[in-house]
């Protein structure tokens, strides 16, 4: 049986009408890809909060307001993924990658030159969709 995973992802997009993205540890599922901030819902917890907790842990962004995006399932090889996306343009902190991975502010029209996990693609392609130019 697969491993399922429920993961609060963060759109992050600041005034500049940049996006945040995070560079995954190589170690990792899916290391060495680009992906949109975030983290596991953990029992009890409301996918809002997820986001707001797994934001300040991972980025030092604190999340003034989301709003829900997108729902995502992905079946990988060896587990499954729910990704529950909201799109967060309010937020305060000056980002910073706390558990040591890379991270940068992208145009959006630049987005398409990330590789980002199997799973991140429908996002990117409605961000670019809704929102680039």
């Amino acid at each position: 049986m697969q491993k399922r995973v429920h993961v609060a992802v963060g759109v992050i997009i600041n005034t500049h009408q940049q996006i945040l993205l995070a560079l995954r540890h190589g170690h990792l599922h899916q290391g060495g890809k680009w992906e949109f901030p975030g983290g596991k819902v953990e029992a009890g917890e409301t996918v809002t909060q997820a986001l707001t907790r797994e934001l300040a842990e991972e980025v030092n962004l604190t999340v003034d307001d989301s709003s829900p995006f997108m729902n995502i399932s992905h079946d990988y090889p060896d587990k499954q993924v729910r990704l529950d996306i909201h799109l967060v343009t309010q937020f305060s902190g000056n980002a910073t990658g706390l558990e040591g991975q890379q991270i940068k502010w992208v145009d959006i029209n630049q987005l398409n030159q990330y590789e980002f996990p199997e799973a991140n693609k429908p996002i990117l392609a409605k961000v670019l969709l809704q929102f680039a130019k």
